[in-house]
């Protein structure tokens, strides 16, 4: 029905179908939230960190903290840069509250790849 009022309301267009144009859509880059290990700040706090502020189970928390202490560094997350560097700087505040000093790095991850709309 309502292609007959379009075409009531269109003469030019009668009897012609629409083609629907998809544009591509350009994903903003993301960015890894990178935790460093170091040999004072405690394990429970990086697994606190991890549940607070990047919601991970406390079984991923745990698994990751113990990543980052064996082997340096650990990816909390990806996330476009506003929200990576907000991370980074609650993270990092609130090791300082504790006086702990983790430290938190963010590295580009990919360039905005294209995807559909």
């Amino acid at each position: 029905m309502s292609n007959q009022r379009d075409d009531e309301r269109r003469p030019d267009r009668q009897g012609q179908t629409e083609t629907l144009t998809r544009r591509r859509l350009k994903r903003p880059p993301l960015y890894r939230v990178i935790f460093h290990n170091d040999d004072y700040t405690t394990r429970d706090f990086v697994v606190m960190a991890l549940m607070r502020y990047f919601h991970k189970s406390h079984a991923e928390s745990t698994t990751l903290m113990l990543q980052i202490h064996t082997q340096g560094k650990g990816i909390a997350g990806l996330y476009p840069l506003d929200i990576a560097r907000s991370k980074q700087l609650q993270v990092e505040s609130l090791a300082r509250d504790y006086e702990m000093p983790l430290k938190l790095t963010i590295e580009a991850d990919d360039d905005g790849q294209e995807e559909d709309e």
